[in-house]
């Protein structure tokens, strides 16, 4: 099964101190490759930004180091 291993960084909402502090939270997941510009999209609208984009095959979550 062709996915994608996506590392990208959002913006949390939920951890904020005060208004002007704003901390970000990156995270990796795979992907399904027909899943791909949904996802896009959803991290562009949270306000967030693709820091990396690989191919990746096998199990979810084999790639990104879950066992």
């Amino acid at each position: 099964m062709r996915m994608f291993k996506v590392t990208a960084c959002v913006p949390s909402l939920s951890r904020i101190r005060t208004q002007r502090e704003l901390q970000n939270t990156y995270f990796t997941k795979l992907v399904p490759y027909d899943n791909w510009f949904r996802e896009q999209q959803r991290i562009m609208k949270m306000g967030g930004k693709i820091v990396k984009v690989e191919l990746a095959t096998g199990k979810v979550g084999t790639n990104a180091g879950l066992l």
